[in-house]
């Protein structure tokens, strides 16, 4: 029975999409089929064997064995749950990216998958998980309290943005498998921007597929992300130039959290506030 050695904990709208898909091919890793098992945040009750069943086809090549879960960081019980079930040796990843574009990136994928958010005022005052999951210093700080500094690679995602192949290969270092050369295809957007032709349909799909899991059926739900026709028959490409931030909207997100990224860079020595613009 393997057991993983290896998770990637989040935030959404951080890369992890591509790191998933271009981890998956290289030929010391393996990486369950869908993305995100959400073993430690929603479905523990379901127990530590039905986890493990997961990377039962893992071979003996395969050095690194884990998952890529964008909702484990922002957990309140995670930490202490990978710390108590896989030991604190297990390797940890995170891409930090700026809050407030993070943010927004998810109000656009909420849009783009038929909820009724209104403006994205309007959502950060509906969803407070818009801003909660943007708060790094405080979660990254379970996982500190638990876990050696060097089991915890700490990447940003503008890095992620700038040169994604010296982004890929600051991971395989600190994973200790062999360099992977990326191809042209491997650079293009996992899923790239656009609204929902229907909003109703997009929300039945959503549901179906939060059902799908509910019901131990993952792996089918990450194959249908990955199929380009699926998404094209339910999204519409942007007709014009991706919305971008306010400064008013974006000064909303920095009252909120300029203190978690204060928080950030005493602790990680990241100077994230200057490289993401919120220093004052």
């Amino acid at each position: 029975m393997r057991e993983p050695n290896f998770l990637y904990l989040g935030p959404d709208k951080a890369g992890s999409s591509w790191l998933h898909e271009i981890l998956g091919t290289h030929q010391q890793v393996f990486l369950t089929p869908a993305k995100g098992l959400y073993f430690f945040d929603r479905y523990y009750e379901r127990g530590w064997a039905w986890y493990v069943a997961h990377f039962d086809s893992a071979a003996p090549e395969h050095l690194v064995v884990g998952e890529v879960c964008q909702d484990y960081l922002a957990h309140p019980e995670v930490a202490e749950r990978i710390r108590r079930c896989l030991g604190d040796g297990v390797r940890l990843m995170v891409t930090l990216r700026d809050p407030a574009e993070r943010a927004y990136s998810s109000y656009l994928h909420m849009r783009r998958s038929g909820w009724r958010t209104g403006t994205f005022t309007q959502a950060l005052d509906r969803y407070p998980e818009l801003l909660e999951h943007g708060r790094y210093g405080a979660q990254l700080a379970r996982f500190s309290a638990g876990f050696p500094r060097a089991s915890l690679h700490i990447a940003i995602f503008e890095d992620l943005q700038a040169d994604p192949q010296r982004f890929l290969d600051g991971v395989t270092t600190w994973l200790g498998i062999e360099p992977l050369a990326l191809a042209p295809s491997l650079l293009e957007p996992r899923l790239p921007a656009g609204w929902a032709r229907s909003a109703a349909i997009s929300r039945v799909v959503s549901t179906a597929a939060h059902t799908l899991r509910e019901r131990n059926g993952g792996a089918l739900v990450g194959r249908v992300k990955r199929v380009r026709f699926v998404q094209r028959a339910l999204y519409r490409p942007l007709a014009q130039a991706r919305p971008q931030l306010t400064d008013a909207e974006r000064a909303l997100v920095h009252d909120a959290l300029a203190d978690d990224v204060a928080m950030l860079d005493e602790r990680y020595g990241l100077n994230l506030a200057h490289g993401w613009g919120w220093a004052t």
